[in-house]
């Protein structure tokens, strides 16, 4: 095992599985987060920016609250403000307020943000070349089994 994280770490051998499975992810996530950031700076966005849209997508046409949106992350964002702000200033996403409580701020994806994302998706779907043709379904059903058991309990 290892073989070929032996030579992308170029190093001959491991503490132990635990730390090679480690690396492994580690490295797997490289590679995959480089071949999505590439896809996104092509149309001026970033992973969290993305991320974001295609929330507020998701519930298009209503919107979310700022501590909805994190919550939903992959990643959650401290920044979440300001990456909204930029959206903003690009009109990919407007911010209204609430119609049932008028002190809280909502964000809603724009018809332009919805175009952005209908253009990038394309790209993004081919990016699961790198798993669909490596794995499986069988493998693809198992890795995703696997994988949430390390952060099962970091789930509510």
């Amino acid at each position: 095992m290892g073989k070929k994280l032996k030579q992308w770490l170029k190093q001959d051998k491991f503490e132990n599985l635990d730390q090679e499975v480690l690396l492994n992810l580690l490295v797997t996530s490289y590679f995959l987060r480089s071949k999505h950031e590439a896809v996104m700076s092509k149309y001026g966005l970033t992973m969290p920016q993305y991320n974001v849209l295609r929330i507020l997508n998701g519930i298009y046409p209503e919107g979310h609250p700022r501590f909805e949106i994190i919550s939903r992350m992959i990643e959650p964002a401290p920044d979440v403000t300001r990456i909204i702000d930029n959206l903003i200033k690009d009109k990919l996403v407007e911010r209204y307020n609430s119609s049932t409580d008028k002190r809280l701020s909502m964000t809603r994806i724009t018809e332009k943000g919805i175009k952005l994302l209908n253009q990038v998706h394309p790209e993004v779907k081919v990016l699961g070349k790198y798993i669909s043709s490596a794995l499986t379904n069988i493998e693809k059903k198992t890795l995703s089994e696997i994988l949430e058991k390390i952060y099962e309990e970091q789930v509510e």
